[in-house]
């Protein structure tokens, strides 16, 4: 079986159908300079890029800096090309569709390339930066530009990039660029940029190009949502080559859906003009209405059915979301409760519509998410996902969120430690002992060991250090969580799941006999 490369492109018989790149992409301007080779942003932006190459739309490809030092003999060796396999559930139906991606045109490394990185700044055709460099990435480090090492940190780099164009085009203000970190924080733009302003004045770059840097670039927020996990396992990348008819060190497999929201004006979509070919870019002034949506009705029902799955038995998401009876408190959890209670002005219709997608990313089985890794940090995550939207339930409705009531009670049943082991707690489920990663777990496990389950509730839901408001003042809440939570501990929590959702069941067809 070949290897790919631009010069097997005619050669390879592949068993599917596969989107090949064109050989006229090899002479296609660079015109975006990316940091960061991750597997998500090779699945997201630079998928959108090659989409719209293929189309004719952008017509421009990218530059690739790594941040860690050696070589890039896979991207070397395959002239850039990569496969992604995209692979899950959209509308109901099962999707798998394999493109050959030509949008990288090559990869340099900051530590040994530090040169050719900054004579990309004087490319005229260059538009748009885009980065990934984790959330830590995005920091304040008072690196020195001034001199031919690269800075220490993606700011700096970035900072020492800038400059470089500014003095190559001598502060002509059309060559600015379009700015568009990925990383997973608020404000990713807005904070990238402060960073560079405050480093530009600790390096005390003249005022000119600090003139030019607020006028001539434009840093934006934006918010990706794709899951696009690492290198696939060896006999499920050898099936897909199998199919391929070519190896690929560089193959990767993604969910169907993707979201690029991205915070601009009419110059910034017209910029990212390879949003005109897909709906999964989006560009508008304000995209807080993806991050509530994303924020509430996926990482939220994540959070309020991880601890309920994982002691019920379940694994994986795909396989909870198999069985009828998580399947149900799911989506039952994230329409009925969550959609219509998001602080946020947002329709119902959108809200619903959203959720709905939602549920078939998570049966999608060709990606495995372990619910056990979705209660990392279990508690911030409950008070920063569900806790305005519990407050907003009880504006809009008269009566106790019992889907989410059943869910809280699982995360203090899952927050139970039963040992600790070198500084680290444990709790058991079905035989088996987990790690709790949480930085509340020994406030916990001092809760269990010296409070009655009933006694617990009140004592954390009325905490105003952890959720910065008493929680016995909402209505019923604490009795309904006590009840499921002794439940649980009784009679177990798979079969409290069964009991819950078929007495929700059974009132839905009450309420309908009456009507």
């Amino acid at each position: 079986m070949k290897d790919i490369s631009f010069s097997q492109l005619d050669s390879i018989v592949p068993q599917c159908a596969v989107n090949l790149p064109n050989l006229n992409d090899l002479n296609l301007p660079e015109k975006v300079l990316q940091f960061g080779t991750g597997v998500l942003l090779r699945g997201l932006p630079d998928y959108f890029i090659d989409k719209a190459n293929k189309q004719g739309v952008f017509n421009g490809r990218i530059v690739v800096v790594k941040s860690t030092s050696g070589a890039s003999d896979e991207f070397d060796q395959q002239d850039s090309l990569y496969t992604i396999c995209e692979r899950g559930v959209q509308a109901g139906e099962q999707i798998e569709s394999y493109t050959l991606s030509s949008a990288i045109s090559r990869v340099i490394s900051a530590q040994s390339d530090w040169k050719k990185v900054l004579e990309c700044a004087h490319n005229p055709e260059m538009q748009i930066v885009i980065s990934n460099t984790t959330e830590v990435g995005i920091q304040l480090v008072q690196d020195d530009i001034n001199n031919n090492q690269p800075p220490v940190s993606f700011p700096g780099k970035l900072l020492a990039f800038l400059y470089e164009r500014y003095k190559a085009f001598n502060g002509d203000k059309s060559k600015g660029l379009v700015i568009v970190p990925t990383e997973l924080i608020p404000d990713n733009g807005k904070k990238l940029e402060s960073i560079v302003l405050e480093l530009a004045h600790l390096n005390s770059l003249e005022t000119d190009f600090l003139d030019w840097l607020e006028v001539s670039t434009t840093f934006c927020n934006s918010l990706v949502d794709r899951i696009v996990p690492g290198k696939p396992k060896p006999e499920v990348k050898e099936a897909i080559e199998a199919q391929l008819g070519y190896t690929d060190q560089l193959l990767i497999v993604s969910e169907v859906y993707r979201l690029w929201a991205i915070e601009g004006d009419e110059h910034v979509k017209e910029v990212l003009s390879f949003g005109q070919v897909d709906e999964g870019v989006i560009v508008e002034p304000n995209i807080d209405l993806y991050r509530e949506l994303k924020l509430r009705l996926l990482n939220g029902t994540h959070t309020l059915s991880c601890g309920l799955a994982y002691l019920a038995g379940f694994k994986t998401v795909s396989e909870g979301m198999e069985d009828e009876y998580l399947s149900t408190f799911v989506s039952n959890l994230m329409l009925a409760e969550l959609a219509p209670s998001i602080p946020y002005k947002v329709s119902i219709l959108t809200a619903e519509r959203f959720g709905r997608q939602v549920l078939d990313r998570f049966r999608n089985n060709s990606i495995q998410h372990n619910w056990l890794s979705i209660t990392m940090q279990y508690t911030s995550k409950m008070k920063m996902r569900n806790l305005a939207t519990l407050l907003q339930y009880y504006q809009n409705f008269p009566c106790v969120p019992e889907y989410f009531s059943v869910g809280f009670a699982a995360y203090l049943l899952f927050m139970k430690a039963e040992l600790a082991e070198d500084g680290k707690y444990y709790g058991i489920s079905n035989g088996e002992k987990y790690l709790i990663q949480d930085d509340k777990v020994a406030y916990f496990a001092e809760k269990w060991a010296s409070l009655s389950p009933e006694e617990l509730v009140d004592s954390v839901l009325s905490d105003k250090f952890l959720w910065g408001t008493d929680l016995t003042a909402l209505k019923r809440f604490a009795a309904m969580i006590k009840e499921y939570l002794l439940k649980m501990t009784n009679e177990g929590v798979l079969s409290t799941l069964k009991i819950f959702v078929r007495k929700g069941e059974d009132t839905l067809v009450s309420m309908s006999a009456e009507l």
